[in-house]
């Protein structure tokens, strides 16, 4: 039974498939095209009309695009580990990381159509606030601990190799997210499922995790505190 439980061609056809589902929803959903004009309908309407279910599919579709990506590499690390062992347990690992992710979406909605509801979802100073915490957290110990594992799953992985593939996803999984949330929650401003955002946030998280040194992190918190910087200006 152990190849069952093995990264075959077929799961990474699976994972790249809905990797690339993922962001075709996110594009059927921005544009007004006549076939796709019912889902477009639905996810612009206002986050508390929709309700949680709807800010939930939003969130999580927003996961599986924007995290996914910068995942691979340490699904391919895992897989040659364990090929090179004999052993499996790729699709428990994926299992376990998209349990944090799912997670994530769920704590996300929530918050998204709180502030809808309290009528500050579009308030200037819930972006600068957003962009001044993205910011602040680029230059934190916590986000470069978690950056540095994420750049390197093969040490990751030989650390807690004997956890199980399961346990190794979860750890995983919130290990990136360690390293990314606070650029994810710029979505409860920069727009859920809006494709230039989640284009451009999807291009900086994975520069962060191929690149070497702190420069890039940096740069990208120089960005949103600047950003954030010219909000508040621009109120005063």
């Amino acid at each position: 039974m152990r190849h069952l439980s093995r990264m075959t061609a077929p799961h990474w056809l699976a994972l790249y498939a809905g990797l690339l589902l993922a962001w075709a929803a996110v594009f059927l959903i921005g544009v007004d095209n006549g076939w796709a004009m019912a889902l477009h309908d639905m996810f612009r309407l206002p986050v508390d009309a929709v309700g949680v279910a709807g800010a939930f599919a939003m969130w999580l579709i927003m996961s599986a695009a924007m995290m996914l990506p910068t995942a691979l590499p340490a699904f391919a690390t895992h897989d040659d580990i364990a090929d090179s062992q004999g052993t499996g347990g790729g699709g428990r690992l994926v299992a376990g990381y998209l349990v944090v992710w799912v997670g994530f979406s769920g704590v996300a909605a929530v918050a998204q159509l709180v502030l809808s509801r309290a009528g500050v979802l579009e308030g200037v100073w819930l972006a600068a606030a957003l962009l001044t915490l993205a910011g602040a957290y680029q230059f934190s110990a916590v986000k470069d601990a978690c950056l540095s594992k994420c750049r390197q799953p093969l040490t990751f992985f030989m650390n807690h190799w004997d956890e199980g593939p399961l346990h190794m996803g979860l750890r995983l999984g919130a290990t990136c997210l360690g390293c990314c949330w606070a650029l994810m929650t710029l979505g409860l401003v920069g727009g859920a499922m809006n494709l230039g955002f989640m284009a451009l946030a999807t291009l900086l998280m994975v520069l962060e995790k191929l690149t070497r040194g702190a420069w890039v992190p940096r740069a990208i918190g120089l960005a949103c505190l600047t950003g954030a910087g010219y909000l508040i200006g621009g109120t005063i």
